[in-house]
């Protein structure tokens, strides 16, 4: 192998480090990517109501900061309130379903539940964790210097895409060779008209499956309903896990009260859950890629083993960029323009 093509794979595999080690940063920048990407839809309405940039940007960033303040100054303090008091009920929960579940071993033989000890490790492992996490939450909160920090770049990110997205645009376009160019801009279009509607769809479902849980767990009588309803919400942007991660302390907490609780919150949130797969997102995702759940579901464990907790967060953006590209590039440039050769009479191969 020449020198050359030593020094061209040496400088690949560096490079595939580097990109490796800031990977964090990576994903807050295309966190910014996928918010300005967003906010830059609103400033495009302001503009066509003959607003200079500017001010169309002052007034998204305005609105965003005073929809997110008023929400939390009205929601924020109860939800605090209803958190401490989750932070106490949740052991006691755990208890109280082990209790069931030997009360159920007792009376179903010996060779069904006597012999596996799997649940009762689950219990006491799902009931160090809550320990250990609530036991630390306060410190926690008061050590998140970091995640404050990443929050400033996002923000900071997000403003300097939104003041000059055209530059970066053809930054990223000129990376390309000139005649792809145009194909580029072609496929960062539909990125773009991909992530605002998937955006636009999330939000609402969350909304929707926010509104629903609380409604539900009012009527039963669940102790913490808000709580419960804005993690329900909050973990509906995870596909398929975050569904089932939010039923979890809702039906702990359901069990303090009575069994028939437990089992009404699980098909509560079965029912909503299905309304939301079946009818509720269909609607919402019309304007995005259409995403098959075995790849969504391994999009969001492979990301999350990748990049932790951000990239559970960003899984489904991340997969619909890169399925488009794919889609795109793959399949209708390289694929489907492929053609096979044939054969001569002679025997001598030419391409179609």
């Amino acid at each position: 192998m020449q020198l050359g093509k030593w020094v061209g794979l040496l400088a690949l595999g560096v490079s595939i480090y580097l990109l490796w080690e800031i990977r964090q940063v990576l994903l807050l920048l295309f966190a910014a990517v996928v918010i300005a990407t967003v906010l830059n839809r609103v400033v495009r309405v302001l503009r066509r109501l003959r607003i200079k940039r500017g001010l169309a940007i002052a007034i998204t960033i305005a609105l965003l900061l005073l929809i997110v303040f008023g929400l939390f100054a009205i929601i924020l303090p109860r939800f605090l309130d209803q958190l401490q008091n989750l932070s106490g009920l949740l052991p006691a929960a755990l208890e109280r379903l082990s209790t069931i579940y030997d009360w159920f071993q007792g009376r179903i033989p010996g060779i069904v539940l006597g012999e596996n000890q799997g649940i009762n490790r689950l219990l006491n492992e799902t009931q160090a964790l809550v320990y250990s996490t609530f036991g630390n939450f306060f410190t926690i909160l008061n050590s998140s210097l970091n995640a404050v920090v990443n929050l400033l770049l996002v923000v900071a990110a997000t403003v300097m895409l939104l003041v000059n997205p055209g530059s970066y645009r053809r930054t990223v376009i000129s990376a390309f060779p000139a005649f792809y160019r145009d194909r580029v801009n072609e496929i960062l279009n539909k990125c773009e008209h991909s992530l605002v509607g998937w955006f636009q769809g999330t939000l609402v479902g969350m909304v929707t499956i926010g509104t629903l849980s609380y409604i539900g767990l009012l009527i039963l009588g669940v102790p913490l309903p808000l709580v419960n309803a804005i993690l329900a919400g909050l973990l509906e942007i995870i596909p398929n896990v975050g569904p089932v991660i939010s039923a979890v302390p809702a039906i702990l907490l359901a069990l303090l009260d009575a069994p028939w609780k437990g089992l009404a919150v699980l098909i509560l949130y079965f029912f909503i859950q299905q309304f939301e797969s079946l009818a509720l997102m269909p609607i919402l995702m019309k304007r995005t890629v259409a995403l098959m759940p075995l790849f969504t579901l391994l999009s969001v464990v492979i990301f999350a083993a990748l990049f932790g907790l951000l990239g559970l967060f960003l899984a489904v953006p991340l997969l619909i960029v890169v399925q488009t590209w794919l889609q795109e590039v793959l399949v209708k440039d390289v694929m489907d323009s492929w053609e096979a050769p044939i054969t001569t009479s002679r025997g001598r191969l030419h391409q179609r």
